[in-house]
């Protein structure tokens, strides 16, 4: 049991670290785009546990490492700026809540894993935690931005299962790298052709590409992954609504955001949702 509540609280750093992009993204990467962001965060990331782990895939592990990193790093990061940037942050976390409700249904797709009742009930309770937590009647809606999100959201899911379905002859480091090495790679050419040159970077934006790429993609994918080995599918997903949490949490203490009586009880729906998941994964 120690084990278990040592390999979730490893795991859950990773989003709660995540929980900080919104507020990185739109207070100190403004007039950065969505792609040039996503690739900044994810190659440098991914060159810097390369020059570590100084290994390249084999035989089916450069497709598994380009699809894996396309569904977990390409995609999803960029579809998460694009949300990101063109939907109000409570809009933009809501939409991404969706994943652990599709994880669930994806491990019974891909890993015969048995849909629980319950972890679609803690699912849909923490999707209605976030919606508490985070929308305000004020929220204007973008239909770029929710296919956006809605498509992170399922790339991401689909990512996370099937890296516990390939089991990576190599360390957690080293898959690690060519995952986020083979996402940034893919987004290159992609941010060449589409997006704009990136502007001139302040003392700021360097810091706050820096905090994207080595704390919130170099150290949070290692331990994300590592949670991915060892935890239900579905548990690790649940952890995903901590970001939101974490977002509310990061406006309240530097941005002067208040919390009213629906936000306190998105905070203990969410928190409910998490320890039913956790609670669903142990039993079983």
């Amino acid at each position: 049991m120690k084990a278990d509540l040592s390999d979730i609280t490893f795991t859950a750093i990773a989003p709660v670290i995540w929980g900080s992009t919104y507020i990185v993204a739109t207070e100190f990467l403004q007039g950065f785009s969505p792609l040039t962001v996503s690739l900044l965060r994810a190659l440098p990331a991914g060159l810097l546990l390369l020059l570590i782990v100084r290994r390249l895939p084999t035989g089916i592990w450069w497709f598994r490492a380009f699809a894996l990193g396309a569904l977990n790093i390409s995609i999803f990061l960029s579809m998460l700026f694009v949300a990101a940037y063109r939907l109000p942050g409570g809009v933009a976390a809501t939409v991404a809540a969706v994943q652990p409700l599709v994880v669930v249904f994806i491990a019974a797709l891909l890993l015969k894993a048995p849909i629980r009742p319950l972890s679609v009930v803690a699912a849909m309770v923490g999707i209605v935690g976030v919606a508490l937590l985070v929308l305000t009647p004020q929220a204007a809606l973008d239909e770029v931005g929710i296919a956006a999100g809605l498509a992170g959201a399922v790339s991401m899911a689909f990512g996370n299962v099937l890296a516990r379905r390939w089991k990576s002859p190599e360390s957690l480091l080293t898959s690690t790298a060519w995952q986020l090495t083979a996402g940034g790679l893919l987004l290159v050419p992609v941010a060449l052709v589409f997006e704009p040159a990136v502007p001139l970077p302040t003392v700021p934006n360097l810091l706050a590409l820096a905090w994207l790429s080595l704390i919130g993609a170099a150290l949070t994918y290692v331990l994300w992954f590592r949670g991915i080995g060892r935890l239900d599918s579905a548990a690790v997903s649940a952890l995903l609504f901590l970001s939101p949490l974490t977002a509310v949490l990061l406006g309240w203490v530097f941005l002067g955001q208040s919390l009213n009586a629906f936000q306190l009880v998105g905070i203990l729906s969410v928190v409910g949702s998490i320890w039913l998941s956790q609670g669903v994964s142990a039993r079983s």
